[in-house]
């Protein structure tokens, strides 16, 4: 079928249209520059210029298209509310007005489990969780804002999906794993209460693999998390991780209260000093990665026959492969 996917020369979004192309599907995917036309092209792609701004790009690049996936987000834990606005909620709102005016028939939206982020524990969460009123941060506010768009625009000319895939790893990630084996390069990591809590993850494939099926069996406005499977502990799977880059992650630990008040102190003076760079720590960031975590895609399993079919060490050994 044609396709039309937004992110496309992203983490997931490029995975996704590899998979798409390969089953045989004629695929279009946006691009605002040219290194990402370039990126998709080289996937097997078709690069439509513009970007979520323009509702008019979009629908003349969906046109013809029966199924669109939505993977563009602005995924830092820091910047400008109206920067976030404009591409998570008013670019989420494009790309569903896009897809009505092309005649699109069914839309899949890339959503997180960071859009439920409030301080409060997730431990074994499922999708009747409701999104929070008040997000810590504007990373989880703009996710959970585009969230509400799609799943509120699933009607009769436009059937809707969200996915929720938790921790997003694998070959081909460029920024969580870089990042992190720097910062214990350059000597800025530590363990935060040991790194003793369980954690849900999702391999990159897995999520591919989760978006395919919703969009061909996913009830219309429904949410769906993605996981690997059973929950890991944090610091295992992250030592895990690191070791297929040759880092070792050390012994130092900092206590959760501390580098909590860290985070919002350096949130309170980046602001009041409006400064344009990301603060070394934001209170999104350690609630996403420094407490328990975990989600239940059960409701995935049963409604869409999603397996995880990657396993854990399965993706290790892929990573650990491809650094050799």
């Amino acid at each position: 079928m044609d396709v039309f996917v937004t992110g496309g020369s992203g983490f997931v979004g490029g995975r996704l249209v590899e998979a798409l192309v390969t089953r045989g599907d004629r695929v279009r995917a946006l691009a605002r520059s040219d290194r990402s036309a370039g990126k998709v092209e080289a996937l097997g792609a078709e690069a439509v210029r513009g970007d979520l701004s323009s509702v008019d790009a979009m629908a003349a690049g969906m046109d013809g298209c029966e199924l669109a996936f939505h993977a563009a987000a602005k995924v830092d834990h820091w910047g400008r509310r109206e920067d976030f606005r404009a591409v998570n909620v008013e670019g989420t709102a494009n790309v569903v007005d896009a897809a009505r005016h092309a005649g699109v028939n069914r839309l899949v939206h890339v959503g997180t489990e960071a859009a439920l982020v409030d301080g409060s524990p997730m431990v074994n969460v499922d999708e009747t969780r409701p999104l929070p009123e008040h997000p810590i941060g504007l990373y989880p506010w703009s996710k959970g804002a585009a969230e509400r768009i799609v799943r509120e625009a699933n009607g009769p000319d436009l059937t809707t999906v969200v996915t929720r895939p938790r921790f997003v790893w694998g070959l081909g990630d460029t920024t969580l794993l870089p990042q992190i084996s720097d910062a214990v390069r350059d000597g800025k990591f530590a363990w935060v209460d040991g790194g003793h809590y369980q954690t849900s993850t999702c391999h990159v494939a897995n999520v591919v693999e989760g978006l395919l099926l919703a969009a061909e069996h996913g009830r219309g406005g429904e949410a769906y998390f993605l996981t690997d499977g059973e929950p890991v502990e944090f610091r295992e799977f992250l030592t895990d991780m690191l070791r297929t880059q040759g880092v070792e992650p050390g012994d130092r630990e900092i206590p959760w209260w501390l580098v909590y008040r860290l985070a919002s102190g350096a949130e309170f003076l980046w602001s009041a000093l409006r400064l344009s760079s990301e603060p070394p720590l934001t209170r999104t960031m350690l609630l996403l990665s420094s407490r328990e975590m975990t989600v239940d895609d059960t409701k995935a399993r049963r409604e869409l026959g999603y397996v995880g079919k990657v396993s854990i060490e399965d993706g290790l050994r892929e990573l650990a492969e491809a650094s050799d």
